[in-house]
């Protein structure tokens, strides 16, 4: 599972939406949902069995997310505990969900500074969190 303790990841490789749609195809059997017209990078991964959302990966500028700058960076919002949330944000690469509830989602910055393995695992854990009970 995620160490979530272990502060700040240094010079990690950046992980690409490509990756991380393979990932899902290869271990959930989905595969994304371009859904807006306006937005047609935004691919959302979402349970074949319950149509829930699982993840949602976007292009957005920095300064949407609250960061300084105006160049575009890839994202990935995942469902995650509450609790979990909380020290989450308290490390680099983690942000409050971007258009999605604060208290059941958070942001991913796909930059380099979340670990692939850490992308994986939480990706995995929001596809189980909104899987049918």
């Amino acid at each position: 599972m995620i160490d979530v303790f272990k502060g700040e990841n240094m010079n990690l490789e950046i992980i690409k939406r490509e990756e991380i749609l393979k990932f899902a195809k290869d271990n959930f059997g989905t595969s994304p949902e371009y859904l807006w017209e306006k937005f047609p990078g935004y691919a959302v991964l979402r349970h074949k069995e319950n149509s829930k959302w699982y993840g949602i990966i976007m292009k957005v500028t920095k300064s949407a997310l609250g960061m300084q700058g105006k160049e575009e960076v890839d994202i990935l919002d995942v469902k995650c505990e509450p609790l979990m949330i909380g020290s989450l944000l308290k490390n680099k690469g983690y942000l409050p969900a971007y258009h999605m509830n604060k208290e059941h989602w958070i942001t991913i910055l796909l930059d380099g500074s979340v670990s692939r393995d850490e992308v994986f695992d939480l990706l995995s854990l929001s596809f189980h969190l909104t899987s049918k009970k």
